[in-house]
């Protein structure tokens, strides 16, 4: 039996052979498929928005991002004195701030590069508690901030103190970026509602800041509350007490340097879009309040100046970074 399936394939053979051997048209080839072309990456920088934050590569300190937009500056309250206010919506553009004030070990590093000395190692002594009160204690200095004898082994994650207006001005600028104004401090504080903490409205307590509580000897002690110190405590101690963008410490603990000169009725005629502060005066502003003061000073609003020389163990700063480099 002729088997016509053996037939048709060796045919088919014979006819590709004598093709081929005759220059014929060959068999085509089939080529592999490729995958498709893969979408390019993108290399952008993602757009920042409220709850991002970066690390500032000269110092290790982490930033927060405060977007632009209208904010509630200052405030109403009977109990708010006439510095606060009028309260009015204020215009600021975007910018980055440190979600803690600078502590010892940022400092140092800054010492070290730059052999700067502050205004405290020039004058020979700063103001400092003594176990009673604040006097004009010789040798203290950022390094030493008890006096001679005290060091701050041990507190690296500490904010600093005795550190002047000056010597705050020169750290940001080392550190690429700037010091507050008063109304960037306080809407990194407060954010757009117009709060008057940074956590909301609630009472100051123990667990949200650092203030004169049960651990403070003086009389306007909040004994009903506990924070665990008597002096300054660890940046970040309280996360309960963070504002809407992240940014921890921004009452209690230590006061903060802000860029301004110190105007007190300033906020009557400031301008509306990004006010920078009087353009003279005696003092600078100072924000936030300390481990030294009484709970009413933990409102976001209230405001104080310092002669922009002046050294004490209670104040310290953070800087910000505006938002395009």
């Amino acid at each position: 039996m002729i088997n016509h399936r053996f037939l048709r394939i060796a045919s088919f053979v014979l006819i590709l052979i004598i093709l081929t051997a005759c220059g014929g048209t060959p068999a085509p080839t089939v080529e592999p498929t490729s995958a498709p072309p893969a979408e390019p990456t993108s290399t952008a920088t993602p757009e920042p928005s409220l709850g991002s934050s970066r690390v500032n590569p000269v110092d290790g300190a982490v930033l927060v991002y405060v977007p632009e937009g209208d904010f509630l500056r200052g405030s109403d309250h009977e109990q708010a004195s006439f510095m606060e206010k009028p309260q009015r919506s204020i215009y600021l553009d975007a910018f980055w701030v440190y979600q803690h004030p600078v502590t010892n070990a940022q400092f140092a590093a800054f010492v070290e590069t730059s052999g700067y000395q502050t205004t405290a190692e020039d004058a020979g002594w700063s103001w400092a508690y003594d176990g009673d009160s604040s006097v004009e204690m010789e040798g203290a200095a950022w390094q030493s901030p008890a006096g001679p004898g005290s060091t701050i082994a041990g507190m690296d994650d500490y904010p600093v103190l005795h550190v002047s207006w000056f010597d705050a001005q020169a750290y940001c600028a080392w550190a690429d970026g700037r010091m507050p104004t008063e109304a960037e401090w306080e809407k990194a504080a407060r954010g757009d509602d117009g709060r008057d903490y940074p956590w909301g409205d609630s009472p100051v307590t123990g667990e949200r800041a650092n203030y004169c509580d049960v651990n403070c000897p003086f009389e306007w002690a909040d004994a009903d509350q506990d924070d665990g110190y008597l002096g300054p405590s660890p940046v970040g101690s309280y996360p309960a007490g963070a504002s809407p963008y992240g940014a921890l410490d921004m009452v209690g603990n230590v006061w903060e340097w802000a860029a301004d000169w110190f105007s007190e009725i300033y906020y009557e005629f400031s301008q509306e879009d990004n006010p920078q502060g009087s353009s003279s005066g005696d003092a600078r502003a100072v924000r936030g309040g300390s481990w030294y003061n009484k709970a009413s000073s933990m409102r976001v609003t209230f405001r104080h100046g310092f002669p922009p020389d002046l050294t004490i163990d209670m104040l310290g700063f953070r800087c910000v970074h505006p938002e395009v480099d």
